[in-house]
């Protein structure tokens, strides 16, 4: 939601950190540099990584901490431009046409202008990007890109090199400022060349031990201090195993909610048993984990963690 003053951007590495853990977000200073460069060029950001490690989230934090709407395109198979920039209320214009019709004022050229006008033009998120004002751009997320086709990346190539649209029946809408443009992928597929030029790049990795832990303090704080060092080393293994899909930071705080939820303390390789669906989430990862493996790495988290004491 854009507040009523919007902030400016950061001027500093330091001050791109801060403003990423004002909306308690945990990023590392990899991010906060591609991400105070992004802005500062007007460059779109483009994240992969993972999923669940938090690349959607950077947009939505971003949005927050600098007071403006977020704009988010929910990329998937067979996304068209119709669903992605604009549309016409063709139902309001036949009403608008019958009722020009019964009150006998049909000029054809008179017509076309009032139903082809700003009061019947849908904006999707692409058009509703190119609307913000100087001075409060938008936060534009086109999240997870790899899921559409060739076709509509070329156009989005398009639409990124000159932030404008031509509306056949308007004309051109250009953005009286960019949208601050932030791209996700899962890399389920290569996106082409000739859009990753367009922007800065940064991979976004699972976090490391510390990292996660403050983000779990963080995000759910009623959380026991012993329950999320366990929760945190033993996703941190989990990790390290050859599974089909990795717990990610979502998960994380998923599972550390659910088991301050069930007033857990500590992990014992039960209440992990009965737990494991809030982490993992396909079947041969759960029975893999359920043959004998929590118990192991549960072992070896609670003896690490009884020897760093």
């Amino acid at each position: 939601m854009q507040t009523a003053h919007p902030r400016p951007v950061p001027n500093s590495i330091d001050e791109t950190l801060e403003l990423l853990k004002s909306a308690d977000y945990v990023g590392d200073r990899a991010l906060a540099t591609v991400l105070f460069l992004s802005l500062r060029m007007a460059r779109p950001l483009f994240l992969e990584g993972e999923a669940g490690v938090g690349k959607t989230e950077i947009a939505k934090v971003l949005a927050s901490a600098l007071g403006r709407r977020l704009i988010r395109l929910q990329c998937y198979e067979g996304l068209d431009v119709s669903s992605a920039v604009y549309e016409w209320n063709y139902a309001a214009q036949m009403i608008e046409i019958r009722m020009e019709e019964a009150a006998g004022e049909v000029k054809r050229d008179a017509m076309e202008r009032n139903v082809f006008s700003e009061k019947y033009l849908i904006r999707r998120p692409v058009l509703d990007a190119l609307s913000g004002e100087e001075g409060a751009a938008p936060v534009f997320l086109i999240d997870e890109l790899d899921r559409t086709d060739e076709a509509f990346e070329a156009f989005l190539l398009e639409i990124l090199s000159d932030f404008q649209v031509t509306v056949p029946e308007l004309g051109t809408i250009k953005a009286k400022e960019p949208p601050i443009v932030i791209i996700t992928t899962n890399r389920t597929r290569e996106i082409h060349d000739a859009l990753k030029r367009r922007c800065l790049y940064h991979w976004v990795d699972y976090p490391t031990a510390e990292r996660e832990l403050e983000i779990v303090a963080r995000k759910v704080p009623q959380a026991n201090e012993r329950l999320s060092a366990e929760v945190v080393a033993f996703i941190q293994r989990l990790r390290q195993m050859d599974l089909f899909k990795a717990p990610g930071v979502a998960e994380t705080i998923d599972w550390a909610s659910a088991l301050t939820e069930l007033d857990k303390v500590a992990l014992d390789p039960e209440t992990v048993s009965d737990t494991i669906g809030v982490l993992l989430k396909y079947q041969d990862d759960i029975a893999r984990i359920g043959q004998g493996e929590g118990r192991r790495l549960l072992a070896e988290v609670k003896s690490e963690l009884a020897a760093a004491e």
